[in-house]
């Protein structure tokens, strides 16, 4: 049975650094693109980076650029989230995600899955002002 833990998570002060992480097991990975959501309380969840299944292309929503960094390390089987410049409104429950689609490419151009299959339970992330 696949699963995906993340850990991590907890309580901050506004512009300090949290690092998520998740370990998945019951499945192989090392194909697989992983990504991080979050979900505030009431809202739908929404998407926050993505990475390839070999790390070497990433994908940031526009709220996160440039303070979040996505990383993996196929042998732990963990993604990681590195988030930087933490803010009030970071504060919500993370899940990271992994897609069960294989990698494709179109014109040398890797192509990002359209959805992703397995769901950790989340960590909470709070961010206080």
């Amino acid at each position: 049975q696949v699963q995906l833990v993340e850990s991590g998570g907890g309580l901050v002060q506004a512009g300090d650094s949290l690092r998520l992480s998740c370990t998945a097991s019951g499945g192989t990975f090392e194909r697989s693109a992983l990504a991080w959501f979050r979900q505030d309380p009431g809202k739908g969840r929404t998407f926050v980076s993505a990475i390839s299944w070999d790390g070497s292309r990433t994908f940031y929503g526009d709220s996160v650029k440039g303070r979040f960094t996505i990383s993996r390390d196929n042998a732990k089987n963990t993604v990681y989230l590195q988030m930087n410049s933490l803010k009030p409104e970071d504060s919500a429950v993370y899940y990271c995600a992994a897609s069960s689609t294989l990698p494709s490419y179109y014109r040398g151009d890797y192509v990002w899955p359209d959805s992703f299959d397995y769901w950790g339970q989340g960590t909470q992330v709070t961010v206080s002002s």
